[in-house]
C-alpha cells in the first residue's frame, strides 16, 4: 500500500513520543477522554506496545466535565491496563481557598492551571504530553513541539528553542518542565481521518444526539447544573454533536445529524470556522485569552 500523508504524520508523532521517553525521566500523558488525547494514546500504543507505556495517563478534572468523556476515560484506562492519575480542581479550591468562577458560564479553566502545576510538582513530572494542534487557536501555533516552562510553570512565547531537522532539545534546568505536542502538525481534519482509518472508538458525545440546550450569542450550550439559567433562557431539545470536549460551562455544541466519522469529516471539510472558534466560550473573553492562560501555566 502506498504511503500517504497520515502515515507521515503518524511516523512523526511516534518519533516524538519515543524521543520524549528517551530524553525525560518522568513524563506524563495528559488524557481527558477527548478525541485528541485518545489519538495520542493510540499513537503511544503503536510506539511502545507490547511493553507498558513509559508514562502514566493524567487528567485534571475540573468537576464540570461531560460525563460521557469521563466514563470513556475510565473504561479505556482499565481496558489498556495503564495507570490513570486524576487530580481534582475542587480539591485545589478547598486546599488553597481559591475563588470559584462566577457568572452565567462559570469556567474553572484559570483554576485548572493551579491543579495542573501542583500535579506536576507532586509527581516531579519533567515532561507533559498533550494533544494541542496548531490549527486550534493562534496562541497554540506559537508553541514548539518541545515547549519549555520555567520553574513557575510559565511559558514565554519569545523564548522558543529552534527545532531544525526534527532535532528536539529536552535539556532543562531543575524545576523546569517541558510540554510536548506530538500532533502539533495535525489539523482537526487530519485527526478525524486518522480516527476513521484506525477505527478508534470515541465517546458518544462526538456524534449527533439529542440534548437540552439554550441558545446564547448564536451558540448552543448544554443545560447542566454548572450554568446559570436566567428567566429569559429558552430550553429546547436539539440534535447536536461536539467538535471538542471541554467543560460543560464553556463548550458549545453544533447542530448536526452526523452519525458516523465519515459524516463528521464531510461537515468539517465544508466549514470555515475553527473548532475552538465555533465552540469555546472562554476563548471569546479577549483575543489573547488562550495566550494569557498559557503564560500562566495552562496547557
Amino acid at each position: 500500500m502506498p504511503r500517504d500523508y497520515l502515515d507521515t504524520l503518524e511516523s512523526e508523532a511516534i518519533y516524538i513520543l519515543r524521543e520524549t521517553a528517551a530524553q525525560f525521566e518522568r513524563p506524563a500523558l495528559l488524557f481527558s477522554g477527548g478525541k485528541d488525547s485518545i489519538t495520542l494514546v493510540h499513537l503511544a500504543l503503536k510506539a511502545f506496545r507490547p511493553g507498558r507505556l513509559p508514562f502514566p495517563l493524567v487528567h485534571i478534572d475540573t468537576g464540570h466535565n461531560f460525563p460521557e468523556a469521563l466514563a470513556f476515560r475510565d473504561r479505556l484506562a482499565v481496558a489498556l491496563g495503564e495507570q490513570l492519575i486524576v487530580r481534582y480542581v475542587e480539591d485545589t479550591i478547598q486546599s488553597k481557598n481559591l475563588q470559584d468562577g462566577t457568572g452565567k458560564f462559570a469556567s474553572r479553566n484559570a483554576l485548572q492551571t493551579h491543579t495542573l502545576l501542583d500535579t506536576v510538582s507532586e509527581f516531579a513530572f519533567d515532561a507533559c504530553i498533550g494533544g494541542a494542534r496548531r490549527d486550534e487557536e493562534k496562541a497554540r501555533a506559537k508553541e514548539r513541539i518541545f515547549s519549555v516552562r520555567d520553574e513557575f510553570g510559565q511559558w514565554n512565547p519569545k523564548l522558543q528553542r529552534p527545532e531544525l531537522w526534527q532535532l528536539y532539545n529536552g535539556r532543562i534546568h531543575k524545576g523546569e518542565n517541558v510540554r510536548v505536542f506530538p500532533i502539533s502538525n495535525w489539523t482537526e481534519l487530519d485527526v478525524w481521518r486518522y480516527l476513521e482509518r484506525e477505527q478508534i472508538a470515541l465517546p458518544s458525545i462526538y456524534f449527533a444526539h439529542e440534548r437540552d440546550v439554550i441558545e446564547y450569542e448564536s451558540q448552543l450550550i448544554a443545560v447542566s447544573p454548572f450554568i446559570r439559567l436566567d428567566p429569559s433562557d429558552q430550553i429546547t431539545r436539539r440534535r447536536v454533536r461536539y467538535r471538542t470536549v471541554g467543560d460543560m460551562t464553556c463548550t458549545a455544541a453544533v447542530a448536526s445529524e452526523a452519525a458516523t466519522i465519515a459524516d463528521i469529516i464531510g461537515e468539517i471539510a465544508c466549514t470555515r470556522i475553527s473548532e475552538r472558534g465555533e465552540t469555546r466560550i472562554d476563548d471569546r473573553v479577549s483575543e489573547a485569552a488562550m495566550e494569557d492562560r498559557k503564560k500562566n501555566g495552562y496547557f
